[in-house]
């Protein structure tokens, strides 16, 4: 058996999506820049699926701009605002959540000159906005903060942050990788100046990414080169990953619903039959809205890396922190930021669900975390001298 528990890395590509877009790699293959028919008729396409996209949005179609990835999004949105608007000011707020493709971003952007202000979570990794609103100098040009998190699933108060940050007339970026697809999120309703996203999270695409720019803000240029994207970002339109996200985003968006509370139910159940089963285990972000497929399970005296080793022989596939830090050997910085001792961190397990899992996979899963946690904790010298202190 072959069970797939790490969606929050990146999902299947749904099938009709992938139908979708198979014309535009065979038949309507023109440059949707050209002037000829080819073109036209790829230009079109390229147009719909940017109404579609902004539609879902409640945005209008030149806010959206397309990119790569969310990593691409997120660089595009906060080097473009530090470059545009740093005659007006140098500073940045950033939570200690974010992804590598903000986090990083930002710490790149302290050696250019720009201050850099990180702010803690609380032991469920959800960032006070209180907190934000006390960092906010009279040089502070950008807040960005996360919808939802990678690792632990936590939603942050993002409308509550977006108020602040109007208030204090700064501008507001939020990396929507996690959650778009899953929520109904407007980003003139949260406050949102701009808003990064990627189509490989919600069964689309890989290698297509998109980002909200509000009308009225300015982005300084990242890339160079030709007129399209609003000359942001320029390079040959990707037609047929473009008709992919769209039909992804649009799709994903209608069925979310139904499918949140399906998925919810399959990750309480195995939450809990988890607590049943094993002791000295931890939920992490289990107190606080969470997206519905994730589950951060902290398994305590035992090695992260050989629970998801000894799944993976099992034919289950998880991720021990983020995806892009899965082969760092350092302890998560969201689970560091809630106050998790990096000892414990090390044994954490993220299993993320989406739409074809199935109640089989997941009594599967049960049985064998049940099985492999059980046997590494024999072997490891931490727990035997915690149940002989007891």
């Amino acid at each position: 058996m072959k069970i797939y528990l790490d969606n929050n890395a990146t999902t299947r590509l749904d099938d009709e999506v992938f139908e979708s877009m198979i014309p535009f790699f065979k038949e309507e293959y023109g440059n949707a820049f050209s002037l000829h028919l080819f073109g036209q008729e790829t230009g079109k396409a390229v147009a719909e699926a940017r109404k579609k996209v902004a539609d879902v949005l409640g945005v209008l179609p030149e806010e959206i701009i397309f990119t790569a990835s969310g990593t691409e999004s997120d660089n595009l949105a906060i080097r473009g605002i530090a470059r545009a608007y740093k005659n007006r000011g140098k500073h940045i707020i950033v939570s200690a959540i974010e992804h590598p493709g903000v986090r990083n971003t930002c710490k790149d952007l302290e050696s250019e000159g720009y201050e850099v202000t990180v702010i803690g979570v609380d032991k469920n990794g959800v960032v006070d906005p209180e907190e934000i609103r006390k960092a906010i100098k009279d040089d502070t040009i950008l807040i960005t903060v996360m919808h939802a998190n990678n690792e632990t699933g936590a939603v942050q108060p993002i409308e509550e942050i977006g108020k602040i940050a109007k208030e204090n007339k700064v501008l507001f970026h939020v990396d929507a990788v996690q959650s778009m697809g899953k929520y109904n999120i407007k980003p003139k309703e949260i406050g949102a100046d701009t808003m990064a996203f990627t189509a490989h999270k919600f069964y689309g695409p890989k290698g297509i990414g998109a980002l909200y720019i509000r009308n009225g803000v300015r982005i300084g240029k990242v890339i160079t080169g030709g007129d399209q994207e609003k000359r942001l970002r320029p390079g040959t339109t990707n037609t047929p990953l473009i008709i992919g996200l769209a039909n992804a985003l649009e799709k994903q968006y209608n069925n979310r619903e139904e499918e949140n509370k399906r998925i919810s139910e399959l990750r309480d159940y195995f939450e809990e039959e988890l607590l049943k089963r094993l002791p000295e285990i931890v939920i992490n972000s289990k107190d606080v809205k969470r997206l519905s497929g994730t589950s951060s399970v902290t398994f305590k005296y035992v090695e992260g890396e050989s629970i998801l080793l000894l799944l993976s022989m099992k034919g289950i596939a998880v991720s021990s922190g983020s995806a892009c830090s899965s082969n760092d050997l350092q302890a998560s910085h969201v689970l560091v930021a809630m106050g998790i001792p990096e000892e414990f961190a090390h044994g954490t397990i993220r299993f993320s669900l989406g739409k074809y899992n199935t109640k089989e996979e997941i009594d599967y899963t049960i049985d064998s975390v049940v099985e492999i946690i059980e046997r590494l904790r024999t072997l490891s010298p931490l727990w035997n001298e915690f149940i002989n202190k007891k």
